[in-house]
Order: C-alpha cells, then sequence, then structure tokens
C-alpha cells in the first residue's frame, strides 16, 4: 500500500500515459513558480494555449477589416458559430443539426423550457433533483409561476435515498412512476454538481417518455467529461456551459441541443432574427421562419470573441478522443480512490459513487469531524499550491481533468492531507 504513496509509482503511471503531452496545450496557474495541482476544471477549466490565436486572428480581422469580416475567409462571422458545429456534435454525441452554441445555460434553459414545457391542469408538474443547482431550481420555479401553477405541488423533487447522498435509478422510477400522469417535464443532471454522480441518460429518458413527459438534462458537468450520445439517449433537450470541462473561459457562450424529432416543430418557441432560415434572413420579412434543428433557437447574432476560445478546446478534445479521455479519468479517479482507501480514510469520505459508471472526473470528499474541519483542510490544501473546490458545509470537490491533470497531482493531493491529517 505504501507503493502508492511513491513518487516513483506516479511518475510510472504518469509515462504510461499516451495522453500526457496534452498538458503542455494549457497554461497552468502558478503558485511560488511552481504549476499547481489544480482540481477544479470542473468550475473553470484551464486555458488552452491555442485560445489566444483565436481570439487574436478576430481581433486582427475586426481592425483590418471590419464589418467585412462578417464575409471573408475561412473563419467569417456571419457563420462563425458552425465552426464548431461538428466538433460539439461529436462532444456530445449527436448529429450536428441538433447542436448549437449560444448564450448562456440558464438563458438556454429558459429558451427551450418555452418550448418544452407546456404544462396543463392535468399535467402541470417537473421532476427534479433535490439539491439541484440553485440556477436550475430558479429557472424551473420562475417558469412553474409564470404558467399559473405553484412551485410548491408542480415541482418534484426526489430527495437521495443512499447514505452518501446520491440517488438511485430506482428512486427516480419510483418517483417517475408515482407522479407520471401530473408530469410535463423531468429535467435532470447528467452529473450531479455537489455529489459528482453520473446517471443513464438513455434510461431516465425512457422512463420520462414511457410516463408521457417530455425530457430534458442539464449537462454542465458532464460535458467534456463523460462520452455522451444525446441522440441515441432520446432526449427532447439539453443545455450545457463551455467555461468547466470544456475549457472555453470564464462566462463562454454555452450549449444546446434540440432532438433531430423537433427539427420541424411546431411547438411555441421565443424567436429572434439569427434563428430565422438563413436563405431568407436577409430579406428581412415580418413573418418568422426557423432555421430546422438546434439553430432555430438562436435569437441574435453569435459573439464571436466568446466562441473563438472553444474553437481551441475543442481542437484538442479532435486529437485526443472522448474515449482516451474517459479512459485516463477512470484511471486517474481510480488512483485517487484508492489512495483515500489506503492512507486518508480517517480524514475523508468519498460521497461520489465507486463505480466508475455512476462517476466522471470529479469526487466529492467530505472531510470528517465538521465544517471548521473541513475548512482548515481546503486552506491547507491551498497553502501548499493544491487547489480543490469547496461546497457547503463540509465537501471538497477534487477533479482530475485528464487533458491536463496527472497522476502526480494527485499523489500531491494526497500527501497533503496525509500531512494535515497527521498534524491535526
Amino acid at each position: 500500500m505504501t507503493e502508492l504513496l511513491s513518487d516513483a509509482h506516479a511518475a510510472a503511471l504518469d509515462a504510461a500515459d499516451p495522453l500526457r503531452g496534452f498538458r503542455d496545450e494549457f497554461h497552468l496557474p502558478l503558485q511560488a513558480g511552481m504549476p499547481l495541482a489544480y482540481f477544479v476544471g470542473n468550475s473553470l477549466g484551464l486555458q488552452p494555449k491555442g485560445a489566444r490565436a483565436h481570439v487574436e486572428q478576430v481581433l486582427e480581422k475586426w481592425a483590418t477589416e471590419a464589418v467585412e469580416g462578417h464575409f471573408t475567409g475561412e473563419a467569417q462571422w456571419m457563420d462563425y458559430h458552425a465552426l464548431v458545429r461538428d466538433g460539439l456534435a461529436r462532444v456530445v454525441g449527436a448529429q450536428p443539426s441538433e447542436v448549437v452554441a449560444m448564450n448562456s445555460l440558464t438563458v438556454n434553459l429558459h429558451l427551450l423550457l418555452v418550448s418544452f414545457y407546456r404544462p396543463t391542469r392535468e399535467r402541470p408538474a417537473i421532476l427534479l433533483e433535490a439539491g439541484s443547482f440553485p440556477s436550475d431550481r430558479y429557472a424551473l420555479e420562475s417558469q412553474v409561476r409564470f404558467h399559473g401553477f405553484d412551485p410548491a405541488t408542480d415541482l418534484i423533487e426526489v430527495e437521495p435515498d443512499a447514505e452518501d447522498g446520491t440517488v438511485s435509478l430506482a428512486a427516480i422510477e419510483r418517483a417517475i412512476s408515482l407522479h407520471g400522469p401530473r408530469l410535463a417535464l423531468v429535467l435532470w443532471p447528467g452529473v450531479q454538481y455537489r455529489t459528482g454522480q453520473a446517471f443513464d441518460l438513455k434510461e431516465i429518458a425512457r422512463l420520462g417518455h414511457a410516463a408521457g413527459a417530455v425530457v430534458g438534462f442539464d449537462l454542465a458537468h458532464a460535458v467534456g467529461n463523460l462520452p455522451l450520445q444525446l441522440h441515441d439517449a432520446d432526449a427532447d433537450f439539453a443545455v450545457w456551459c463551455h467555461y468547466k470541462y470544456m475549457n472555453a473561459g470564464p462566462g463562454a457562450v454555452a450549449g444546446a441541443f434540440v432532438h433531430a424529432r423537433h427539427a420541424h416543430t411546431n411547438r411555441p418557441r421565443f424567436a429572434g432574427w439569427w434563428g430565422h432560415d438563413p436563405a431568407t434572413r436577409f430579406a428581412m420579412g415580418p413573418q418568422f421562419l426557423p432555421t430546422p434543428g438546434a439553430d432555430g433557437w438562436q435569437l441574435s447574432n453569435p459573439p464571436i470573441l466568446a466562441l473563438a476560445p472553444l474553437r481551441a478546446s475543442l481542437a484538442l478534445f479532435e486529437r485526443a478522443g472522448m474515449h482516451a479521455l474517459r479512459a485516463k479519468s477512470e484511471r486517474l479517479t481510480g488512483y485517487l480512490q484508492a489512495l483515500i482507501d489506503a492512507h486518508l480514510g480517517p480524514a475523508l469520505q468519498v460521497l461520489t459513487p465507486r463505480d466508475p459508471a455512476q462517476r466522471g472526473c470529479q469526487l466529492s470528499l467530505r472531510v470528517r469531524g465538521g465544517r471548521a474541519r473541513g475548512r482548515a483542510l481546503f486552506e491547507h490544501l491551498a497553502a501548499r499550491g493544491v487547489l480543490g473546490d469547496w461546497r457547503e458545509p463540509d465537501v471538497i470537490r477534487i477533479a482530475p481533468v485528464p487533458l491536463y491533470n496527472t497522476f502526480a497531482d494527485v499523489l500531491r493531493f494526497a500527501r497533503a492531507v496525509r500531512e494535515w491529517a497527521h498534524a491535526s
């Protein structure tokens, strides 16, 4: 067991890693001249070194061509959002026409709820997980109220049914079966942000549809983290951000998915000029004719400077491949789990499921002994250049990201925790 804590063991794992070269493609934050052990890619991914060139290309084009930049060159602004379409489709397992990069996550959620949350007196309810990310809950509650219904009765929250705070598929199935006749919508995360639990999207979509509900997913913590097959999973829609595992920068343009079966939907939507069919968009007519597919939910022309970094990140995902990234992710979290089991159990409780199929990059770790000890450990780690993510009251989230984290990073975390535990 002591071998797990040896430099030689971590170095051997890193030497055998076929993706080890991708770390050099990112800017690594420094502390006292040394790279941080950065485990916060689940909050903000690191900057790809290639991002600057894409941003500067846009700035140069703006400086030298001004408005003509919309129409010239391979990276012309008129179709700039299409430059990320194919790469996004491959990352999320969708047809290119099913995905679009636009707006921010919660804006996209509201726009798609306009179309896909169509409550009636008989079916007003939305099913979600208890403890969902606040922005999702705020959006859903406001939508329920907007339609004249009561969140107290029409937001149905599925409580965790395991001691570690996770939700079993059986609990989801029971809730859908119990409330099915009242459900207008099931909205579920791909990965629960606090526990790191990953879910079987295809089965949740099947259960929701069998009950007569629309099914959507918030994939903020799943896109770029897990291999997804959104088209085959059969969700009606999904939304996500690109600033976490997709490394597109703070407040990056978000993404949305609308299944191909809705490409020509007559469902209501909030319309905008950029969602109009491009073949007749510049005729400036009064009648809205939506572009088939996800592009038809766009409102305004894309923010080019904000989209530029996503191109750099998608190029790295294309080279690495989601399945290779997933394989390394399982090795990284497996090593972290083994270190905790062997050496850190008295200090940390792992809340995230042990089964790799039920988790992604993130392990959520409850610090034993309460909040004060948790904050003390968190600050100890930060002082030693190990950066995790704090969640009240006593959870530290550690997310080894396969594009840029190493086994040596994981060992550095374990040693810092062990040092603190022995000192306290």
